[in-house]
C-alpha cells in the first residue's frame, strides 16, 4: 500500500454520536467473529482479590467480560491458592469450562472429565514432608493456626477460623498434620500483622519449600519450586500452546511466581491496582482495582 492510501497521521475525524456507537460495535463484532483471525490466548486468572471481592462477591463486570474472552475465542482458567473445594463455585460463577485449574498454588492440577463440563479429577499433585516445616513454625508461632491439605484432597485443620472453607476438612491435633506428605500448609497467626509474617520468614528462613505471605498474617507454603508458574507451563504444554500467547491476572504475593513465569516467556502479567508494590513491581501492567472492575477493563480491551 502506497502513502498516498494511508490517513494522515495524527488527523481525527468528528462524527455524530449515533456513527460512532455504530463503529464501536463493529469493532466489537468483529473481536468476536470466529472467521476473523486473532491472536488467542490463554487467560490465567487469580480468584481472591482479582475476580473476587472481601466480601465474596464478584468483581464488576467480571462475568460478561468472561464471556466476551470466550466468544473471541480465548481460553479462560483459574490459577488460585485456594483447595478444589474453595475454587468449583467460583469456577461456575463465572461460567468457566477451562480444561484444567490450578489450585493450591500450582501443588495441584485439575482437569475436567470428558462429556461432564462441572466434573473435575485431580490430574497431577505435588507433596512435601510438612514435620520439619511445621516444627519451625510453630516453635515461633505457638498461638497460630494451622491446615494442611492431603495428596487426595482431604484438609486437616488444628483450631476453627471463619476465613477457611472447612466443608469435609477434620480437626486433628498439630501432630497428626506431620503424619502424611501434604501438597500445602497454611499458616494464620491473628494477633500479627502482614509485615510481621515478612519479617518472620527473613528470619528464620524458610528453604526447603516454597511460600508466600498473604495480605493478612497468612502464611501458604508449598514444596519446593512450586507456584503458579511451574504449574501453568505444564497446563500450557498439555494444551500446545505457546507461552507468549499466556495473560495472567492477579493481586498477590502468591501470583509473583506466574507474572514471572509469563514475562520470562514473552506473554502479559497485569496485577491489580490494589496489590502490594512488590506485586505490581513484578507484574508488566496494572489494571484498576478488584473494586473497581480491573480484570473487566483488561478482557473487554483484548
Amino acid at each position: 500500500m502506497s502513502e498516498a492510501h494511508l490517513p494522515r497521521t495524527g488527523s481525527i475525524e468528528v462524527v455524530k454520536q449515533k456513527k460512532a456507537a455504530k463503529l464501536v460495535e463493529r469493532v466489537a463484532r468483529d473481536t468476536e467473529n470466529p472467521r476473523l483471525h486473532t491472536e488467542h490466548l490463554l487467560i490465567v486468572l487469580d480468584i481472591d482479590g482479582t475476580v473476587l471481592l472481601e466480601d465474596e462477591t464478584l468483581s464488576p463486570g467480571v462475568v460478561e467480560a468472561v464471556e466476551h474472552a470466550h466468544r473471541a475465542g480465548h481460553e479462560v482458567m483459574l490459577a488460585t491458592g485456594r483447595s478444589w473445594e474453595g475454587t468449583h463455585r467460583i469456577l461456575e460463577a463465572l461460567k468457566i469450562e477451562a480444561e484444567f485449574v490450578v489450585c493450591s498454588n500450582g501443588a495441584v492440577i485439575l482437569r475436567r472429565v470428558n462429556g461432564n463440563p462441572g466434573l473435575y479429577e485431580r490430574f497431577h499433585t505435588e507433596t512435601f514432608d510438612p514435620t520439619e516445616v511445621l516444627r519451625l513454625l510453630r516453635e515461633h508461632l505457638p498461638e497460630a493456626k494451622y491446615m494442611v491439605e492431603l495428596a487426595d484432597g482431604r484438609r486437616l485443620f488444628t483450631e476453627h477460623l471463619d476465613d477457611w472453607n472447612l466443608t469435609d476438612a477434620d480437626r486433628v491435633t498439630f501432630d497428626e498434620l506431620t503424619a502424611n506428605p501434604v501438597c500445602r500448609v497454611v499458616v494464620v497467626s491473628p494477633g500479627d500483622t502482614e509485615q510481621d509474617f515478612v519479617d518472620l520468614v527473613a528470619r528464620i528462613g524458610l528453604n526447603e519449600v516454597s511460600y508466600a505471605v498473604g495480605w493478612t498474617a497468612w502464611l501458604d507454603i508449598a514444596p519446593q519450586g512450586v507456584d503458579k508458574g511451574t504449574a501453568l507451563n505444564r497446563v500450557r504444554e498439555w494444551l500446545g500452546i505457546d507461552p507468549a500467547h499466556v495473560l495472567v491476572i492477579g493481586d498477590g504475593r502468591n501470583d509473583v511466581g506466574m507474572f514471572r513465569w509469563a514475562l520470562e516467556n514473552g506473554g502479559r502479567a497485569v496485577a491489580m491496582e490494589q496489590g502490594p508494590q512488590e506485586v505490581r513491581d513484578a507484574a508488566g501492567e496494572t489494571t484498576t482495582s478488584v473494586q473497581a472492575g480491573g480484570v473487566a477493563e483488561v478482557l473487554r480491551n483484548l
